[in-house]
C-alpha cells in the first residue's frame, strides 16, 4: 500500500443556582419513537477519524465513519469532563460529573442504585441492551440484556459475562468466545437487534474494547499501512519544561518503548499482549528513538481503528437490511481522546486538546440534516439528556447536562454554554490531579497537586501549578502563557468563571483557587 491510497480527495437549557440543569421538551413527539444504536469505543481519538483533519487525516481508513459524517452531523467541539474510561462512561450513563455520580477514578465502582439513561428508557417502554466493554465493576442495571467483558476485556477470544448467568462480580468468569473482540461484539449486537420485539423501540449499546492499549488487530488488517511513513505532529519532540513551560512530565513515548521491551523479552511479564513484537530502540539517538516509537504506535493504532470502522459498516448494513435505518438514531463516539505522539505523549487524562476532545457523529435521517457540522460546546454529561429527549422520557435524576437536540437541527439556544468545566481526579507524580476551564478561545488549567485520598492515586503531593493557553494563537498548546502580562486580565476573569462553574456544578471541596 502506498500513500496514494489515502488521498481521499434542544430544548432550552439553563443552569440554575443549585447547579441543576433543566430542559423543556417543547417539540411534538413522533408516534413512532426512534430506535437508538449507541456505539462507543475506547480511546479512538479525533486525530485518527479522518473527518477532523490533522496530520493523520488522510491516512485514516475510516470509510464508514465518513459515511456517518456525510449522512448525519459531526460535533466539532465535544468534550469529556474527566478524561479516563470508567469516569467518562459513568458520566455518559448518568449525565452527571464524577463528583455527583461518585465514580472519580478507574479504581472506583459505579453505584448501581443511582438512576441512569438505560433505566429511564426501559421504564419508558424501550428494550435495552449493552454488549461489549462495561468497565464499571458493578452489575449493569437498566438493561433487559447484557453481555459484557470482564474488566477491560481481551482482544482475542474474549470472555463475556451474560445477563442469563449469575453476576460473577470481579471474577473473570463467563462465556469464552473465539475470535476478535470487535468482530464478536458486532455479531452479538446484530443478532440482538434482529431478535428484538418489532413492536417496541430499542436502545442497544455497542461498546468496543478498541482502540485501547495494546491496539491489537485481526489478521485481515496485518498488512494495512505496510511501507507507509506517517507524518509527525509538530510537537512530537516536546521534551517538557525545557521546551514548553508545562509543569508536569506526562506519559512519554519512552515509557511505551519500555513496555514493548519488557513484553518483547518475556510476554508473560506484562499485563497485555502487544502486536508486532519484538520492538526495541536500544542504541538509537533520542529523536530517532521517539520517531520510531511514534511510527509503531500509529501503525498499530490505525489498524485497530480500521477494524472498528469495518464493523461500523456491518452495523449500518444490518440496519439497512432490517429496513429500520430511517427510524434509528446512530451515535458513534469515543469515551475520550488520546495522545498519538502530541507533546511526545501516549495515553490520555490531561486537559490538553487531544485528550479532552471526544469525536462524535450522529445520524438520524428523520430530523438531523445530512452533512452538517456543529460547533457548539457539547459535553459527555449532555448525551443522556439528548437520548431522553428523542425518546420522550425523563433524563436521569442526577443529570447536570442538557439536550442538544435543537443544536443538531441548527437552532442553538441563545443561552447555550460558552465555557466548560473539567476535572481529572487521579493523582500521579507525572500526571497530577487537576481542574480547569475552557472557552471558545482560551484554556486555564490548575494542577493542584493533592491526591485527596482518591483511589489509585499516589500519596505524595506535587507543587501546585497553573497553565494557560491561547488556542487561537497556539492551537497545539506548545507554550504555557500563564505568566505573560498581556493575558493577566483574561486569566483573572477565567479564574472567576472557574469558581462560578465549580459552584454551579456543586464541586466545592478543599481545593481553593488562588
Amino acid at each position: 500500500m502506498n500513500n496514494s491510497f489515502f488521498k481521499i480527495g434542544l430544548a432550552a437549557c439553563c443552569v440554575l443556582g443549585n447547579g441543576l440543569s433543566v430542559f423543556a421538551i417543547d417539540q411534538p413527539r413522533q408516534t413512532q419513537r426512534p430506535n437508538i444504536l449507541f456505539i462507543l469505543s475506547d480511546d479512538h481519538t479525533s486525530q485518527s477519524w479522518g473527518i477532523y483533519g490533522g496530520v493523520l487525516g488522510e491516512y485514516a481508513c475510516n470509510e464508514n465513519i465518513r459515511r456517518l459524517a456525510t449522512e448525519g452531523c459531526v460535533l466539532e467541539n465535544c468534550f469529556c469532563t474527566n478524561s479516563i474510561s470508567s469516569p467518562s462512561r459513568a458520566s455518559i450513563l448518568t449525565g452527571a460529573y464524577s463528583h455527583v455520580n461518585g465514580l472519580y477514578t478507574l479504581d472506583d465502582a459505579f453505584d448501581e442504585n443511582q438512576d441512569n439513561i438505560a433505566k429511564e428508557l426501559k421504564a419508558g417502554g424501550y428494550q435495552t441492551a449493552i454488549i461489549g466493554k462495561w468497565h464499571l465493576k458493578t452489575q449493569p442495571q437498566g438493561f433487559d440484556y447484557y453481555s459484557v467483558f470482564h474488566d477491560q476485556g481481551e482482544y482475542r477470544d474474549p470472555t463475556f459475562i451474560n445477563s442469563t448467568d449469575p453476576w460473577s462480580g470481579e471474577r473473570n468468569y463467563g462465556e469464552r468466545v473465539h475470535g476478535f473482540s470487535t468482530d464478536i461484539v458486532t455479531e452479538k449486537v446484530i443478532k440482538w437487534m434482529k431478535e428484538a420485539n418489532k413492536e417496541k423501540p430499542f436502545m442497544i449499546c455497542c461498546h468496543f474494547k478498541a482502540t485501547h492499549e495494546p491496539w491489537d488487530f485481526p489478521e485481515r488488517m496485518k498488512h494495512l499501512y505496510d511501507g507507509v511513513v506517517f507524518p509527525e505532529p509538530e510537537n512530537l519532540f516536546d521534551w517538557g519544561q525545557e521546551t514548553t513551560g508545562r509543569s508536569f512530565s506526562g506519559q512519554p513515548l519512552e515509557e511505551l518503548v519500555r513496555r514493548w521491551g519488557v513484553a518483547s523479552d518475556d510476554p508473560d511479564k506484562w499485563w497485555c499482549r502487544y502486536p508486532e513484537l519484538p520492538f526495541y530502540t536500544k542504541g538509537m539517538q533520542r529523536t530517532s528513538a521517539r520517531s520510531a516509537a511514534y511510527q509503531k504506535l500509529v501503525r498499530d493504532y490505525l489498524r485497530c481503528g480500521a477494524t472498528i470502522d469495518d464493523n461500523i459498516g456491518k452495523l449500518l448494513q444490518a440496519l439497512d437490511e432490517m429496513k429500520i435505518a430511517e427510524n434509528t438514531i446512530v451515535v458513534y463516539v469515543s469515551d475520550q481522546g488520546y495522545f498519538l505522539g502530541e507533546h511526545g505523549f501516549f495515553d490520555k487524562r490531561i486537559m490538553y486538546e487531544p485528550s479532552l476532545r471526544m469525536p462524535f457523529v450522529i445520524r438520524y435521517p428523520k430530523e438531523i440534516p445530512a452533512g452538517t457540522r456543529n460547533k457548539d460546546m457539547i459535553l459527555n454529561i449532555d448525551f443522556a439528556s439528548l437520548l431522553a429527549d428523542y425518546a420522550g422520557v425523563k433524563a436521569p435524576e442526577q443529570s447536570q447536562g442538557c439536550s442538544f437536540r435543537k443544536n443538531l437541527a441548527g437552532n442553538t439556544p441563545k443561552e447555550w454554554r460558552k465555557n466548560m468545566y473539567y476535572r481529572y481526579w487521579t493523582h500521579h507524580l507525572n500526571r497530577p490531579a487537576h481542574l480547569g476551564i475552557r472557552n471558545e478561545r482560551y484554556k486555564l488549567i490548575y494542577f493542584y497537586g493533592d491526591p485527596l485520598a482518591m483511589t489509585g492515586s499516589a500519596k505524595e503531593k506535587t507543587a501546585p501549578a497553573w497553565e494557560f493557553y491561547d488556542l487561537q494563537e497556539d492551537p497545539h498548546e506548545n507554550h504555557n502563557a500563564y505568566h505573560e502580562e498581556r493575558y493577566r486580565k483574561i486569566i483573572a476573569d477565567m479564574k472567576e468563571d472557574l469558581i462560578r462553574l465549580r459552584k454551579e456544578y456543586k464541586d466545592e471541596d478543599t481545593i481553593r483557587i488562588k
